[in-house]
This record gives C-alpha cells, structure tokens and sequence, in this order.
C-alpha cells in the first residue's frame, strides 16, 4: 500500500501544477500576440519591426522553425540577405520544410563567403526542388559558382581603403565626385525611422575631398531644398557642368514598398536646387532608380523592374534630344541583362559602363562589373567580396569609390576609396598531381577524377577542384599563405601536403610584367592501407634509459596524431623496439614504458584510446640480426605503427 500524502501538501502541489500551466498560456499567448504584431508588419513591408516582434516570440513561440524562417525572409527582403543565414538553418533544423528556404539558404550561404557549403545546397535543391523557377535559379547559381576560382585568380591593380573618418554605423553609398566635393546617399540623418531597415530614411549629403582619405568627413552638408522629410532621396548623376541633377525618390514606407521608387530631376538656379520634378520615363507601376549620365550627358542610365524587363531589375538607356525630352526607354538587352538584378549603374569618363549585378558569376549578393566590348567581366577581389559591392564612381586619373557592406564596415554600407597602382603584380599558384601507391605494385599511377581540397592552415576547407584525366589539379594561392592539400580515396590512407607561400615572393626589381605568376608544384601520393604491416616513424628519439616525450619526438607524433585524424576509421597498434645491447627484461620493460609514453601523447591530442595500442617488443623483433655497428643498432631501436582495424 502506498503511503498518502497529507492534504495540505495535496493542495500545494496542485497549485503549483496550476501555476506551471498558467504560466505556459501566458507565454504562449504573448508569442502569439508578438508573432501575430510581427506578421502584420511583415505585410506593411516594416521588415525590421517585423523581426524585433519575431525575435520576442521565438523563445516561446510553439513553431520556432516557422518564427525562424519569418525573421530570414524580412533580412532578405530589406537587402541583409548575409545576416538571414543562421535563421534558415534554424528553420530547417527545426524540420520547417518551406521550399523556398532550401534555395534562399543556399544564396545566404554564398553571401557569407560559404561558397562549398552554398554549392551543395543548391545542388541538393536542384535535385528534390520542385519549383521550376527557383530551380532554374539555382541552376544559374551553380554555374556561376563553377566560375569561382577565376574570379579569385585575377589580379586586381587596385589598393582599397575605408573611409572610416566619413563612414558611420548608418549607410553610406553611391558616391559621385562633382567639382572637388563627394556627393553620396545616407541613412545618418535624425529624421524619422524607415521601418523597412531600422535605419534613416536615405538624403543626399556632399563632403569636400581631402588629399587624405583618413581626414575625409570633417563636415558634411545635406542637399538643401532637395531632401524631402520621410521620403527617401538617394543616388544623384549630375550632367549640364554639375547644374542639372537626376536622383531617385520614394518608398515613404507605405504598402506600396518599392513599387514607390521614381526619378527626379532639379536645376541649380540663383544658388539653389529647384523643387525636383518627376521625369516622365519613370514608370509609375514600377521600381526606377539608380540613374547615370554619359560623359557628354547626352545619354542617361538607369535601373527598373518595369515591365518587358528580362528579369529582377534591368540596366535601361535614354536619350537627351536638344529640347531636353528624353527617348523612350531602351533595355541594354541579354548580354548585359539577366534573370537576376542588374543596377547602380556608373559611367566612367571614357564611356565604359560599371553595372552591379546579382545574376552574373560573381563572390557576393552584388558584385561589380566593368562592360567591355559589350560584355560584363567581373572586376575581381579586392574590389568585389562576398557581401554587397556596388556604386562605383570612376574619376580620372587613378582614383575611384565605390560601396560595400562586406565585413569589417563601420556601418550597413560603407564608402570605399581605391587607388590604381603601377605596382607589378603577383598572382601565386599550385599545381599538383595526384598518385596512387598499391601494396606490392612496382610504380604508382595518377589517379583522375578525384577530388583535391584546399584547406588553410586551421585546417578549415577553402576550395575544392577534381584531377584531370592525368591526375593533375591546379589551385591559386594568396600571397604570405600556408595551405594543405588534401586528398582521399576509400582504402588508402588520405594523402596530405604542406604548401606556402611565405616567402616566395619576389622584388619588384625581379619581376620583368605588370601581372606576373609564380607557380608551385605539389605531389600528393594516397597509400594503400594493409592491416598489419608496420610503418616506421622515422626521428623518434629517447634520451638514454628515459621513456618521456623530447620536443624532438613530439614533432614526430604530431604527424601520426595528423594520420589518425584523417583517416577516422582505422585503430592502430604502436610500438616500440630496443636494439640488443642489454638484458630481455630490461629492453623489455623499457620498450613498454617508451611505447605507453608515446601513446599518452597521441590521445593527449584528442585521439580516442579506443584507437591506440601501446606495445613493448623489447630486442625480440630485429630489422638486422646481429648488429654490429651503431648505424645497424639505430635501424633496430625503433617506433613503429601498424593498422589493426578498420572500420567499414
């Protein structure tokens, strides 16, 4: 029989459970107040109101893999895509199966630079995916990634500097430089809050430039007359000798979201702007934005979503007549178009077009391109990253500008200034070969179409490339660099490399080109594994009658403690043998102690000891019988691994 509780002591434990579960409605009913206030901003476009009434929800919420992937989409549709990445992992972690969130994982991935990672989340969607358009994206973005490694390799002339004296931790973008002063669009003023971003509203602001890009910032004027209250004024073309401005105005915050975007246009007259007037190729059913004048301002650029277009937002032409009416606008077409977005246009003073673009082969969400012979080409690290790199302005002479979030900013974006360099450069590659060794066999053999990682020197994967049909792969290599090479096959033990480049580069009195290649050689050899056959650790010294570890001998082991690593299915016996000279229980038990020394080491550094055997020989098992010299003595005091498992 079961003893009974007093009733007093009844009583208090049923109110306790009440408490408890009062408790749980409560804070479920506040998640779902929270969540419900988030979804309504969500639907007002109020992307960063939306994520603060998420956030507050989410510990509570019963559906936190829905609450992630909500805080995700508003990151993304406010243009922070890089940021939305931990919470559509956390949506699909939490097994919240919203198609869509496979895919935009994907792109998160690659604005955060996890390129490897990126690919194989657009390669899995492409496979189980079933929306056809998101497919054809991700196919799209599977080829660009595929182009990856060329991007890397160029060598960009360029040096490239943050102006951390005009920057703020609001955005800064889109310069323009008109008569010694910088122009550029911000969200630093004190004006109400754009609930899109959490940030300001976007005004024109303009600085005077300094020689010195640290000392830029000193005082920064708004456009007078021109920045209008709650509405946002942002990304001016000048043309008519600075006199005549096109910039882009709207998105007050209201339903209509970026539908809401048009260009204007205002004339310097009598010391002031004009009040800006609409012009009439805006298309008021769509986004207009990001205008660029033609050096002899008889042609303006510009960026919309209208329709006709071939895909997000297209870069469009128009002419300037000599009454001042403008052409009907033309789109630039496929060569420079895409599915994807193509804006922040820029014309440089010889006529060559700068676009940005999220739908062509490039590191990031935005990269910049320079049009040559009618063609995008990508312009490369250092300008391009893997965040949002767009607004280039051109000056003459060697100097330009340019935005971008990427990591280490003060702000959302930041202003950039970068600096063309006569300095002859310098692009380092490795170019390895890859070979397979079979127990017994006479040679070794190349091995094709196998795949070659690249990894830093934290060991953390950089890229990947697969062998040609010769066994023969190619990486580029940052300057001042160590990297491994890494390459596996299944019952071989995996085949690693050291390469640096540290010190291989030369002066530049050596170099005879403006871009030169310094090329390295690598040759990686897989082992075939044969349980039980011994490996000699070569250099593996005892001090005399000692069993301790010397620094000498720790180099050594490092190398296996690397094998274990690298090969995480296979268990090993470690021994340890003496010469002759002695008595068989004193070799004996030294041999032992040196051998259990060796592998206190190894699991020291983080290996199982379920995979390590330590084993005393003694003078019983001999490389040369009857040894004579010291050399012959050395060969028999020994360490030794052989593999005793492998797990399958």
């Amino acid at each position: 029989m079961h003893p009974t509780l007093p009733l007093n002591s009844t009583v208090q434990q049923l109110k306790s459970i009440a408490a408890f579960l009062l408790l749980l409605l409560l804070l479920g009913g506040c998640a779902g107040q929270y969540i419900s206030k988030g979804d309504k901003r969500f639907g007002e476009e109020q992307y960063e109101r939306a994520i603060e009434f998420y956030k507050q929800g989410l510990a509570s919420a019963g559906n936190a893999g829905e609450v992630n992937y909500k805080i995700a989409e508003a990151y993304r549709l406010s243009n922070r895509l890089a940021e939305a990445m931990p919470y559509y992992k956390a949506a699909l972690d939490a097994n919240y199966r919203k198609e869509d969130g496979f895919f935009y994982y994907g792109l998160a991935l690659k604005a955060n630079g996890q390129y490897e990672e990126a690919l194989r989340q657009l390669q899995d969607y492409v496979r189980v995916g079933t929306s056809p358009q998101l497919k054809a994206q991700a196919a799209r973005e599977i080829e660009n990634l595929s182009t990856l490694s060329t991007i890397l390799k160029k060598s960009s002339p360029y040096e490239i500097m943050n102006l951390e004296a005009l920057n703020t931790d609001a955005s800064e973008f889109a310069p323009y430089v008109l008569d010694n002063e910088l122009v550029f669009s911000s969200t630093r003023g004190p004006g109400k809050e754009y609930m899109g971003n959490g940030e300001g509203f976007l005004d024109l602001y303009t600085t005077t430039l300094t020689d010195s890009a640290a000392e830029m910032g000193g005082a920064v004027r708004p456009y007078e007359n021109v920045n209008a209250e709650s509405i946002h004024d942002a990304l001016a073309t000048f043309t008519n000798e600075g006199n005549t401005m096109i910039f882009a105005r709207g998105n007050e915050g209201t339903k209509k979201g970026r539908q809401n975007v048009d260009l204007f246009l205002s004339n310097f007259r009598s010391g002031a702007w004009t009040t800006p007037q609409i012009l009439s190729i805006s298309d008021r059913e769509a986004w207009d934005s990001s205008p660029a004048f033609s050096p002899d301002g008889k042609t303006l650029y510009f960026s919309s979503n209208r329709k006709g277009g071939l895909g997000g937002n297209d870069i469009y032409k128009t002419t300037l007549d000599d009454n001042g009416r403008f052409s009907r606008p033309e789109n630039l077409g496929p060569d420079i178009n895409t599915p994807g977005n193509e804006s922040f246009v820029s014309v440089g003073p010889d006529g060559t077009l700068y676009v940005a673009s999220d739908g062509l082969p490039g590191l990031g969400n935005l990269d910049l391109f320079r049009i040559e012979n009618g063609k995008p080409v990508n312009m490369g690290p250092p300008i391009n990253s893997p965040g949002d790199d767009f607004g280039i302005y051109i000056g003459e002479g060697n100097i330009g500008y340019f935005s971008s979030n990427r990591e280490g900013g003060k702000g959302g974006d930041d202003l950039y200034r970068f600096v063309r360099t006569d300095r002859k450069l310098v692009d380092f590659y490795v170019d390895g070969t890859l070979y397979q060794q079979r127990e017994g066999a006479g040679q070794r053999t190349t091995v094709p179409n196998s795949t070659v990682v690249l990894q830093d020197a934290s060991g953390q994967q950089l890229r990947t490339t697969t062998t040609d049909s010769d066994g023969e792969f190619t990486f580029n290599l940052d300057s001042a660099s160590t990297y491994s090479l890494v390459a596996e096959k299944p019952g071989f033990f995996t085949a690693r490399q050291q390469i640096t480049t540290v010190g291989k580069m030369p002066t530049q009195e050596e170099l005879t080109e403006a871009s030169n290649e310094v090329r390295l050689t690598a040759t990686l050899v897989l082992n075939e594994i044969v349980k039980e056959k011994a490996i000699v650790l070569e250099n593996i010294f005892y001090d005399f009658d000692k069993a301790n570890i010397r620094p000498d001998a720790a180099v050594e082991l490092d190398k296996l403690v690397q094998v274990l690593n690298d090969n995480p299915g296979i268990s090993i016996e470690l021994s340890s043998h003496t010469d002759a000279r002695g008595s068989d229980i004193y070799n004996q038990d030294l041999s032992q102690r040196r051998a259990e020394s060796a592998v206190e080491y190894i699991i020291s550094k983080g290996i199982d000891s379920s995979r390590i055997t330590a084993k005393g020989y003694g003078e019983s098992r001999p490389v040369v019988r009857n040894a004579k010299t010291e050399e012959e003595h050395q060969r028999n005091r020994r360490t030794e691994f052989k593999v005793v498992r492998i797990q399958e």
